[in-house]
């Protein structure tokens, strides 16, 4: 995989230590890391007792050279808008913030690294499990 775009649950596992997900980002020529990830990454830290620790963590992590954070363009609204009108036309439900993150990774051409399942429901979407 030359792109992947980590969910929040690959970042939280990457941060536990889990060998599978580091070994996916050493392999891994760009990692991007979308600003919707960001911001569930953010409310989870300030719902925990670590808040500083884990900024600080994820702030060294955002400054690796094969690290890109991606914003919304107009191009991943209109991406986020047909994949959300043909998951509601099929009757499988993605939560907004996944949808979201699998226009990204549409967008940029990347592998989508995540443990929520959901994301099989959206055909053009590549996972890494």
């Amino acid at each position: 995989m030359k792109k992947i775009l980590l969910d929040t649950n690959a970042y939280a596992r990457l941060v536990a230590g889990e060998e599978q997900i580091l070994d996916i980002i050493c392999a891994a020529d760009k990692v991007y890391m979308s600003i919707f990830v960001l911001g569930e990454l953010y409310s989870g830290f300030r719902g925990g007792n670590r808040m500083r620790e884990n900024n600080e963590i994820l702030l060294r992590f955002l400054h690796k050279a094969s690290v890109e954070t991606i914003g919304g363009t107009s191009e991943t609204a209109e991406i986020f808008g047909e994949l959300k009108d043909s998951l509601r036309k099929a009757g499988t439900p993605v939560p907004i913030n996944d949808i979201w993150i699998a226009a990204h990774a549409i967008e940029s051409g990347a592998v989508i690294v995540s443990y929520d399942k959901h994301f099989s429901k959206i055909p053009q979407v590549r996972l890494a499990f």
